[in-house]
């Protein structure tokens, strides 16, 4: 196993990190026996960096994980859980959640504490709540030991995150396919160069680019000269980057687990040949021409001025072409984020065919007729029943906040 250094708290952090968001299931919960055996193999063979939150397993992780690191396994490994600020009302309920996390961690401390999945308008929440200021305090008394926040926007929003406080970490989805989205490559170098560590998330968007590979991209692994799995190629691109500190896995099976391992004690950064990494270039490239919208993600368009996240739209959209519709990862997303549940409504169903993105439009997309296809495909009648459900409901779990809990 091999480890990069967090540089403002001096960790040495395995470059595998084990993500407890898609740990395996038994009877509509986790199974704890082979999670349990999961999680200690892999600290067993050098992985330290355990990765949950509140939310995961429909909010059993934490527990899950205070059981799995008993006899002796939590002294091993660097625990990182996060705020979900969604449900905080106030300044003192997030005093009052970190506690509740602790329990279920069963530990004194975590040590990466992470305020969940941001966007503009969440941190703009959360940021008048008092967030930083319960950072700070929970920093000094010793419950959290480094803090950070993991992202879900566009990169002009994150370097202002970057920029709003002295973050010891950050997570980010970052692949050969999200060079330019959200945090990009561009923010990924923006917080290295503030010595913030960055763990990346989705590093293979959750499977997709590890199964069913179309023919077309299958061929150009094929034709490579060193012989990879298409997972160990998206990894080791990854890992490439001496930018990037840990990237987490949601592995669920042993062999999958080990081979993660086999490749993390070989993955140095710049290690990649130009030929390697020209393979890469090409899958991508291959992966981009199978899309339906012939979005670059260039902004260009933006901002829609009634609302809608245009490239975010066509993203999520054109993941489904390529990897299929039923791709649960794009429709939870979009219900997330572009249906407003963490953060502004930004679907397509706001737009109003106004035209001025189509005047801006460096590759001439008709965006509000592509809107109506996307609208279609995300926002159908029983979807929009539950998001309009859902917004109703969340005001009333912060209302009811931790109480619930105990």
């Amino acid at each position: 196993m091999l480890y990069r250094e967090v540089p403002k708290s001096g960790d040495k952090l395995s470059i595998l990190g084990f993500g407890a968001m898609r740990l395996p299931e038994k009877n509509s919960g986790i199974d704890h026996e082979k999670a349990t055996t999961l999680i200690r193999h892999a600290i067993d063979n050098g992985v330290n960096y355990i990765d949950t939150a509140w939310t995961y397993h429909g909010e059993e992780s934490e527990k899950f994980l205070g059981d799995a690191l008993a006899d002796g396994y939590r002294e091993k490994v660097r625990i990182a859980t996060k705020m979900p600020h969604w449900l905080v009302s106030s300044r003192q309920d997030m005093d009052r959640f970190l506690e509740l996390q602790l329990e279920r961690l069963r530990t004194d401390n975590i040590d990466y504490y992470l305020i969940h999945s941001l966007t503009a308008s969440g941190w703009r929440e959360i940021k008048d709540k008092g967030v930083l200021e319960f950072v700070d305090a929970a920093k000094k008394d010793g419950r959290i030991r480094n803090a950070g926040f993991s992202f879900h926007d566009n990169t002009e929003v994150f370097k202002e995150i970057v920029d709003s406080y002295d973050w010891d970490i950050c997570l980010i989805q970052y692949n050969y396919l999200d060079e330019n989205h959200q945090a990009g490559t561009e923010g990924l170098k923006y917080a290295a160069e503030k010595d913030i560590g960055v763990i990346v998330m989705e590093p293979l968007r959750g499977g997709s680019l590890a199964t069913n590979i179309p023919p077309e991209v299958e061929r150009i692994w094929d034709e490579a000269t060193i012989k990879r799995n298409p997972a160990e190629w998206g990894l080791r691109w990854i890992w490439n980057h001496p930018e990037v500190t840990v990237v987490l896995s949601g592995m669920s099976d042993i062999s999958q687990l080990d081979e993660n391992i086999r490749t993390a004690s070989e993955a140095f950064p710049d290690s990649l040949t130009e030929d390697e990494l020209n393979t890469v270039r090409r899958a991508a490239k291959k992966y981009k021409e199978l899309v339906t919208i012939p979005c670059t993600g260039c902004n260009y368009c933006m901002p829609c001025p009634v609302g809608v996240d245009i490239p975010g739209c066509f993203d999520l959209y054109n993941s489904g072409e390529i990897f299929g519709h039923n791709d649960s990862s794009a429709k939870h997303r979009y219900l997330l984020y572009q249906m407003g549940i963490l953060g502004e409504r930004s679907s397509a169903s706001l737009c109003v065919s106004c035209g001025k993105c189509v005047e801006k439009c460096p590759q001439q997309i008709d965006i509000p007729g592509k809107m109506k296809e996307v609208e279609a495909q995300f926002e159908r009648p029983v979807v929009k029943l539950k998001a309009s459900a859902m917004r109703r409901i969340l005001p009333v779990f912060r209302r009811v906040g931790f109480l619930k809990y105990r």
